[in-house]
């Protein structure tokens, strides 16, 4: 996989999101044929949208368009802003019941009136391709086959590329939130990682970062790891996606930054990704590989051994 690390003379290498994603997709779509002969059909994938949120159907849009670039069917249901709870509630049953639909993602977020934990609640565990289930969270606790959520399982595999078997790697994910920062501990703690799991009252977070091997920046919150906070050599993988004012751009200008701060951090890291095109692109194909996994796992047929996560 040398083509997604990017040298850079005297500066990081950078981990190309982009064309790591697109890897992990022609193995799924390799999976996919594979699975369809006993399938009888394509996987399918089925994605509910729920309001007019513009970031959600641009996610939506190429979550549909890179499903059927793979092979399989991408099956998509939009309800207005304002759709009843219980009758989300009842769509998402609705699919959970029809053997069609091997793998069912609602979109996040929902609006305000909606209880997203009930909602998320309502999905088959065994089509639960986002792995944000209880049940999904609970097997990755146990380390139990199952599920696990698409970004976290996305970093683990870039800093596998980036520095190959894991183990004994120290690892420092800043971030707790169920998403991202709490499923992120656990898999690289299955990699046999030492993992640091911080947050805003962490103390001397710099400090920890400096000793990390691996540092995970999921935080929400524009350049927030300064250049000076990262190790000799470490891998630097920014979830972050923060737009902020760019008055180079001007009036009114704006710009896409992690929670990284890139050109300080890219002199002393070893690899990092980029904002945008590092962390962004690996969450659909690696929802692409969990679509393929439960396909195969609802009928009983074995997971191509070529998938990735």
């Amino acid at each position: 996989m040398s083509d997604i690390i990017l040298p850079q003379a005297g500066r990081a290498a950078i981990l190309d999101g982009k064309a790591a994603a697109a890897a992990i997709d022609r193995a799924a779509a390799e999976a996919a044929r594979a699975l369809t002969p006993g399938l009888g059909r394509p996987p399918c994938l089925a994605v509910v949208l729920v309001g007019e949120d513009p970031a959600s159907q641009v996610y939506v849009r190429n979550k549909a368009r890179r499903t059927e670039a793979a092979g399989m069917t991408s099956v998509e249901h939009r309800r207005p802003a304002d759709f009843p709870q219980e009758d989300l509630i009842a769509l998402v049953q609705e699919l959970n019941a029809d053997d069609g639909v091997d793998g069912i993602l609602v979109q996040l977020p929902l609006p305000g009136h909606i209880d997203e934990r009930a909602v998320v609640e309502a999905i088959d565990p065994a089509k639960d391709v986002d792995g944000l289930t209880a049940a999904s969270a609970g097997r990755l606790v146990l380390g139990a086959p199952g599920l696990r959520p698409c970004t976290p399982s996305g970093c683990v595999w870039l800093a596998e590329q980036a520095l190959g078997d894991l183990t004994g790697k120290s690892v420092i994910v800043i971030g707790r939130s169920i998403l991202v920062g709490k499923p992120a501990a656990l898999l690289f703690l299955e990699k046999n990682c030492t993992v640091t799991l911080a947050h805003s009252r962490t103390k001397d977070l710099p400090g920890l970062c400096r000793s990390a091997d691996i540092v995970v920046a999921a935080v929400g919150r524009p350049e927030l790891v300064e250049g000076d906070w990262i190790g000799e050599g470490a891998c630097v993988l920014d979830v972050g996606i923060n737009r902020v004012d760019a008055p180079e751009k001007g009036e009114g200008g704006s710009k896409l930054v992690g929670d990284v701060d890139f050109e300080a951090a890219s002199v002393r890291a070893g690899f990092i990704t980029p904002v945008p095109g590092g962390i962004g692109p690996m969450t659909i194909a690696m929802l692409l590989a969990n679509t393929v996994r439960a396909a195969a796992g609802r009928k009983g047929l074995p997971i191509p051994e070529n998938l990735p996560g």
